[in-house]
This record gives C-alpha cells, structure tokens and sequence, in this order.
C-alpha cells in the first residue's frame, strides 16, 4: 500500500504548491465539463475551457508537448462547440444524431493529420524519448476527432472519449500527474454514462420525430 502511495505522491514532491493547487483546480473544472457534457448542457464548454486552459500552463511546464497540443485545441473547439450549440438552425439548436459516413471521414482525416503534426512537434523538439510520447500521438488524434465530433453532437463522440481515456489513464500516472490520472478514470466512467444517456437521447428524439 505504501507503495502505491510513493508512487503517486513521489512526482509532487518537487511540485510547488501553486502547480499542484493548479492542477486539482483542472481536474475539478474537467471533471465538471465531462459532467455537463453527459447532461447535454452548455455549461460543458465555460467549464471545460477553463480546464484547458490551465492544462496548458501544466503541460508547458512538464515538457508534455503532445498534451499541451491537445489542450490548445481542446480550447479553441469548446469556443467552436459553445458556438454551435447555441445556434439556431431552421429556428432549433441542433440535436444529437449518428455520424454520417462523411462525418467519419471527416473524423478519420481529424485523426491521421492530427497524428502526423503531433509526431512532426516531436521530432522538432527532439522528443520521441519516452515510451508515452509514442502513446500521446494516437490518444491526440482520437480526441481532436472526438472534440469535433462532441461539437456536432455526434453520438459516436462517447465512444472515442472512451477508448482514449482507457490508454490514458496509465499514461498520467506513469507522466508524475497522479490526480489527472484519476480524473482520466473519472472521465471514462462518465463517458460511458453519456453515453448511455445520450444513447436514450437519441432515441426518444427518433420516435418523436
């Protein structure tokens, strides 16, 4: 047990108390976001911006390149997502629906060109030098396509969340950022509880139509 304690809590001894308050206020305001976004409310973006955006401070300060990638988009798609869940369109906001085959395309194209830049970044700052570099390129690509996807409230969104967030959860731990680590399994938890809600969603939306 006491292992598994120094293990967690051995990356923060040499963290500054502003850095770690920093981070609990991330995971708190993510964790908020992810709520909101299972509830289909607005408030995921206000929310997760904030998130993000400490989140990016953070990873500039541990070198996590591909993560602060990530969180820079994150908080310009919730700008665009906040946008988009707002507007009216034919006098409704718009409604949760499946992915098309172009909206995966749309989807795939996210993943692959995201994938290339992030490895691009690596190689720029000569990174490539830790086995969680390699992992940060695939968990990118899946949530820059999620992140547009969730925008559009496209159902399949949840499931991306959900496998990206089974390979980052270890990912964190294993990067010294203990309590993202349990916030990434707090996120997988709602994320599959979004999507079972989303998932009634959208069925009652398709009865009633």
């Amino acid at each position: 047990m006491n292992e598994i304690i120094d293990f967690f809590l051995e990356p923060y001894r040499t963290a500054t108390a502003l850095d770690i308050s920093l981070e609990i206020l991330a995971v708190i305001f993510g964790v908020a976001s992810v709520w909101f976004a299972k509830k289909e409310s607005i408030w995921v973006y206000p929310t997760g911006i904030i998130s993000t955006a400490i989140y990016v401070y953070i990873c500039y300060q541990f070198t996590l390149y591909g993560d602060l990638i990530i969180n820079i988009y994150y908080t310009l798609m919730s700008i665009y997502g906040w946008y988009m869940w707002t507007k009216l369109i034919q006098g409704e906001h718009i409604e949760i629906t499946k992915s098309s085959k172009k909206d995966i395309l749309k989807a795939i194209g996210i993943f692959i060109s995201t994938a290339v830049f992030v490895v691009c970044v690596y190689l720029y700052f000569n990174r490539f030098d830790r086995i969680t570099d390699y992992f940060d390129t695939f968990t990118t690509g899946i949530f820059f396509a999620a992140m547009w996807m969730m925008a559009n409230k496209k159902i399949e969104h949840w499931l991306l969340w959900i496998g990206g967030n089974i390979i980052s959860i270890p990912l964190y731990f294993i990067k010294g950022l203990g309590f993202s680590g349990i916030q990434f399994t707090i996120f997988l938890v709602l994320a599959i509880l979004g999507y079972i809600e989303w998932k009634k969603n959208l069925n009652n939306n398709q009865q009633t139509a």
